[in-house]
Parts: C-alpha cells; structure tokens; sequence
C-alpha cells in the first residue's frame, strides 16, 4: 500500500484549513474596522471620550461572555458546530452595527459582536491544532492569525477607501460577506478527530485525521494514543483545571493570554488613526497609514508561520517581547517629543508590528491551542480567552480616557515595561513544545518528571 495518503486529498486539507480559520478573518475584520469608521462614527453620534471607549470596548467585552460559553459549549457539542453559530452570530452582529438606530444599538450590537469574536478567538485555533500533524501544527494553527491579520488588512483598505465618502455603514456591513461564508463553509467541513475520539468515535476520527495527515504512520500513531487517553473516558469539567497537575499550566496559559494584550498591540490597532490624526497628520493620511501597518502585520505574521516549527515558540516570544520593548520605547519618546513625531511614531508603529505579529500575535495563539489536557481543553482554552478579552476590553475602555487625561507617551511607557517583563516571565515558565503531538504534551504535563527529563535533554543537543 503507498504510504503516502495526502495526494489525493492534499487540495482538500487547504479547504478545511481555510474554512476553519475564516473566522479568524471575522476576528480580524471586526476588531480592525473600528478604527477607521471611528472618525466619522464620533461626529455622527456625538460620542464622548466615555461613549468612543464603550463603542470600541464593546467588542472586547462580549468577547469575554463569548470566550466563556463557547469554550464549554465546543467541549460538548463539539468544534464545528459552535464554529457555525458562531458565523450567524458575525452576520446578525455586522448587520446590527451596520445600521444602528442610536448610540445605545450600536453598543448592543458591538457587544452581540464581541461574543462571537470570543467565541471564534478561542475554538478557531483550537480546530486547527486538533486537525493538523504534530510536525507542523505551529504553521497549521498559525494559519488563523494570517487570517486575523489579512482582516484587518481588508479592515484599513475598506477604510480608507471610503474616506472621502466617510460611510461608515458600508465599513461595518462589509463584514456580512465573510460570515456568510464560514456559516455556508463549516457545513461541509470534518469535526476534530480529538473531539470525535474523546467521545469514543475513533472510526470517525481516524477518517478526518487521513484527510489532513500526510503518512498512515502518522495517522496510526495518533490513533493509537488517542485509543489509549479515551480509555479513560475522561469527560471535562470546570472544576477539572484546578487539580494538581493541571493548575501550572493553567496558570501559565492565563499569563501568556494577559501578556499578549498587556502590550498595547491593540491601542495601537484600534486607535492608531486617532493618534496619529491628533499627532498631526490629516484623517486621510492617518488612516492611510494604517494600510502600512497591516501590510507589515500580515507579511510579519506569515514569516512567522516558517519559524514557528522552526525556532520553536519559546525562542520566538522571548525575541518578539525584546523588540516589541523597543519600539514602544521609541513610539513613547516620539509622541512627547513633538519635532517629526508623526514619522518617527509610524515607523515606530511598523517596527513594533514586525516584533508583535512574527512572535506573540501568532505564537501565543499556538501555545495556548496546544498545551491543554483533551478533557478540558475547549473549557482551559475558554478561561484564557476570558482572561484575555477582559484585559483586552480594560484596555481600550480606559486608553482613550487615559490618553485624554495623561497623554499617549506615558501610556506606551508603561506598556514597554509590560513587554520587558513578558521576556523574564516566558524564559523561566514556558515549557517547549515544538514537534510534539498534542497527546505527547498531555503525558509531559501529567509526568513531570518524564518531562523535566526530556527537556534536559533537548537543552544538551
């Protein structure tokens, strides 16, 4: 028999791939959008510092409901599903905000929003992890923030086309089109072989996994670990991430999902416009600048993808946290000092994406999908992003308030020193997991010892 089994369906496995991360697209879309239509979306409605804060917040927190619900939901009834309601929620959310009646709509629906960008953060990646083979599941799983970033890219473009027009509606609505087609998408694509394993449809799994593994070894491989955890008949619960082993590596996926937003990635994501408007530039010029932004954010983001199962994701994130403290040193220093601070705090901006998008926007996104036990995986996976959205949400609520009241400078201060902690923080608690199957992680984490040993190991070599 040709060992080889991925010929046949290799065209395929791009499909699933792509329709399983379009909801990263969505994620990237609607939170990006917002920064553009925000110029015009103010003077329209009249928003307050107060009322600009909750508009763009909103999002943020109903994706912390989102990331709670959904996380257990997909545990029960499983990735694919929760994806499709998730995409009719992306489409009820764009219409909504889209064309709302008032101020108070327009929140309500952001926040209908938020939930389903929640939801698609955390079981997104997720899907994609349990679909792909240990060997390049980094670049499997990254996939998603390349379609995070290539929203967000579509976001500035759709923004500064409209500009002149300022219709803000049609910022907002476009979102519509790529929802439509992940709910129409997801109902052709396999349920994760985990998830189908862990409710004991091995059959089932063992099919999905030929679809996108490239070798019967691999596949048998998978199966036979798989056969071996489901014989536990290990079912997840909320109180299971508090036992003994599993409480380090909870820990540690909360601070990897705080960090990345402790940043200020998405100050300058959300409001870059507003600042480098008030720096100086025009609000044409400023959302202009935003298009160079993403383009960095997405070209960074695929170099990322090639060095993900390279580099590993430890090596990476202590790079990512070294150049990100930089650039917000030198965006912090551009914005108080006013000579040429428009130029100097856009190339600060570029460079800080180039460190943000090729380490933490991408790898933290990978780890967290990766180091979870299979029982409480979407239930770990929901907590984390709870913890994420939240600090998320306080970020941009507060920025704009914050920025009124001390300026930007000082703001960016703070977030570099976050950044130079992320590094002392990652270096001594992340443990590597590059090259290992996700039931290989599992087994290391419930055997610390083992654990311990094999990284010694890998350290000496």
């Amino acid at each position: 028999m040709n060992e080889n089994t991925g010929d046949r369906t290799k065209s395929y496995t791009y499909v699933i791939y792509f329709f399983g991360a379009l909801g990263g697209m969505l994620f990237g879309y609607d939170t990006g959008v917002i920064s553009g239509a925000l110029l015009f979306i103010k003077k329209d409605l009249g928003l307050t510092p107060t009322l600009e804060g909750l508009v763009v917040s909103g999002v943020m927190f109903g994706a912390i409901v989102g990331a709670l619900i959904f996380g257990h939901l997909s545990d029960r009834f499983g990735r694919k599903k929760i994806i499709i309601a998730l995409g009719v929620l992306f489409t009820i959310g764009g219409l909504g905000t889209a064309f709302p009646p008032n101020v108070i709509a327009m929140i309500f629906y952001r926040v209908l929003l938020g939930i389903a960008v929640g939801g698609a953060s955390g079981i997104v990646p997720m899907y994609l992890a349990e679909l792909s083979p240990a060997k390049n599941r980094g670049a499997v799983t990254a996939i998603n923030s390349i379609m995070i970033a290539t929203g967000m890219l579509m976001a500035y473009v759709v923004n500064h086309l409209l500009t002149p027009s300022g219709n803000w509606h049609i910022m907002l609505g476009f979102a519509v089109v790529p929802s439509i087609l992940l709910v129409i998408g997801m109902l052709f694509m396999p349920e994760s072989p985990k998830w189908l394993a862990q409710h004991d449809r091995i059959t089932e799994a063992e099919k999905v996994l030929n679809l996108t593994h490239t070798t019967k070894s691999e596949v048998e491989h998978e199966i036979f670990v798989m056969k071996s955890l489901a014989k536990k008949h290990e079912k997840g619960r909320i109180k299971d991430i508090f036992e003994k082993w599993c409480r380090p590596i909870i820990v540690v996926g909360i601070t990897i999902a705080i960090l990345q937003q402790l940043t200020g990635t998405n100050t300058i994501f959300y409001y870059a416009p507003t600042i480098l408007s008030n720096s100086g530039l025009g609000d044409s010029s400023a959302i202009a600048s935003t298009i160079g932004i993403g383009v960095v954010n997405l070209i960074m983001t695929i170099v990322g993808v090639f060095l993900v199962d390279r580099w590993g994701r430890k090596k990476m994130l202590l790079l990512g946290s070294i150049g990100m403290t930089i650039s917000l040193l030198a965006l912090s220093i551009a914005e108080i000092n006013s000579n040429n601070g428009a130029i100097i705090m856009i190339l600060s901006m570029c460079f800080f994406m180039v460190s943000y998008s090729t380490t933490w926007g991408m790898v933290a996104w990978v780890v967290l999908a990766e180091i979870f036990p299979m029982k409480i995986r979407g239930v770990a996976m929901g907590v984390c992003t709870f913890c994420l959205w939240t600090t998320n949400g306080i970020i941009s609520l507060a920025f704009p308030i914050s920025v009124d009241r001390i300026g930007v400078g000082p703001i960016f201060m703070v977030f570099a020193l976050v950044c130079l902690g992320s590094y002392f923080f990652v270096k001594k608690y992340l443990p590597e997991t590059k090259g290992k199957t996700l039931e290989e992680i599992e087994l290391d984490f419930r055997f610390k010892e083992n654990f311990e040993q094999r990284e010694s190991y890998l350290k000496k070599i």
